[in-house]
């Protein structure tokens, strides 16, 4: 049996998204038509035996995402449970925090993925990955290559050669260390909670001793990258499955038209009835597109590639619309056009208006550059100058 573990985050994270996680959280912001979160789950539903899906985050239970599970619930038949923290407890506390939870039913491993990446999830190929290399108490990071100088924005993975064990892990490193980097998704086996426990001890003593009153909290607070994987790599218990399939992180806006790119493509293997096509009466479709059936679209429209319509968006004669999210109820009036833009739910474009942002793509002719996710705020203020042209008018 095998459970999976979603990290969701909470309010005060994904800072980088605003201003579209005011309006809803992170996780179920629509990427290729369906909530960011939808895709990690549909890709654990796939799993052979997996039992249940946890997410594990500090968001106030709310009628979005309740209402997110149920319907994912029963769409995919399998179980999905919200755990929330009483405080940000990292990557490590959460887990820790909820372990009784995780280990009920016995599970051989179980999954952990963070929620702000977008990956084709090689779930079982991790699995079987796990079963060929190292003990069967082994555990398995996701990683990728990427360039040397944009590595050192991530955890980089120093393996062997030859077992694919990791050596040594260093979480954004000052200098070059590795160009293969951690992808934020994880196989694990319960014994993982005897390192955690171990951390978390040790974190209480010194605490208790600092500050009697905070102690507890603190000592939960345990991050996977820093202090567990840095201990525990080049002692024979952790592997690295490295990843030829697509993997980006969604921390801006203009990241997840990137992302949205991503899945669409994938939608071709993996949910082809997802992708809009050419009918008689339609609008134009050029490339890959997703189009809500709410959606009420002139059939003089020209729409793609990398194209998401969201419910009840209105769309007018002669709109141009190409490398963009169009959220739910917005309205596209006639001949318009809009490019890698992110457009607002109900919002209006007026008539022959031009919206049209800068793309945050990786660079082209480099076959592993990853997105540099920027900010549109920073201590509070709009970052104008750097985001002029994002998709955003001020």
């Amino acid at each position: 049996m095998l459970k999976a573990v979603i990290l969701i985050g909470g309010p005060q994270k994904g800072t980088r998204f605003r201003p579209l996680s005011f309006e809803v959280p992170k996780p179920l912001f629509p990427v290729a038509g369906v909530p960011i979160l939808q895709h990690h789950i549909e890709a654990c539903a796939k799993v052979p035996n997996m039992k249940e899906i946890l997410l594990i985050g500090f968001y106030q239970p709310n009628e979005e995402l309740t209402r997110f599970m149920c319907n994912t619930q029963q769409e995919l038949k399998i179980s999905i449970r919200y755990l929330q923290e009483y405080s940000a407890l990292g990557t490590g506390g959460g887990i820790y925090h909820f372990r009784d939870q995780i280990v009920s039913g016995s599970p051989e491993a179980f999954f952990v993925l963070n929620a702000d990446v977008c990956s084709a999830f090689p779930l079982t190929e991790m699995l079987s990955f796990q079963k060929e290399h190292g003990e069967p108490n082994s555990f398995v990071i996701l990683g990728t290559t990427a360039n040397r100088t944009q590595s050192l924005n991530y955890g980089c993975i120093v393996e062997n050669e030859e077992t694919r064990e990791v050596l040594h892990y260093v979480e954004k490193p000052s200098t070059f260390v590795s160009d293969i980097i951690n992808c934020g998704v994880y196989l694990f086996t319960p014994d993982i909670f005897q390192h955690i426990g171990t951390v978390f001890q040790k974190n209480q003593q010194d605490m208790l001793l600092e500050e009697p009153t905070n102690g507890w909290h603190r000592a939960e607070a345990i991050r996977l990258e820093q202090d567990i994987f840095t201990a525990l790599a080049g002692q024979g218990k952790l592997y690295v499955y490295k990843t030829l399939s697509f993997w980006s992180q969604i921390k801006s806006a203009g990241s997840a038209i990137y992302a949205s790119r991503l899945y669409l493509n994938q939608y071709h293997t993996t949910h082809p009835e997802r992708l809009a096509s050419n009918k008689e009466g339609g609008p134009k479709i050029s490339g890959n597109v997703y189009i809500h059936p709410t959606a009420n679209i002139d059939p003089t429209a020209t729409l793609g590639p990398n194209v998401s319509i969201g419910t009840g968006v209105t769309i007018g004669a002669g709109v141009r619309v190409r490398e963009s999210i169009i959220l739910h109820g917005a309205t596209l009036q006639d001949h318009c056009c809009v490019l890698n833009s992110v457009v607002g739910w109900d919002s209006t474009i007026g008539k022959w208006a031009r919206v049209e942002g800068t793309p945050s793509d990786p660079n082209p002719n480099d076959p592993y550059a990853k997105i540099d996710s920027e900010t549109l705020f920073r201590d509070g203020k709009l970052t104008q100058v750097q985001n002029e042209g994002k998709g955003y008018r001020y």
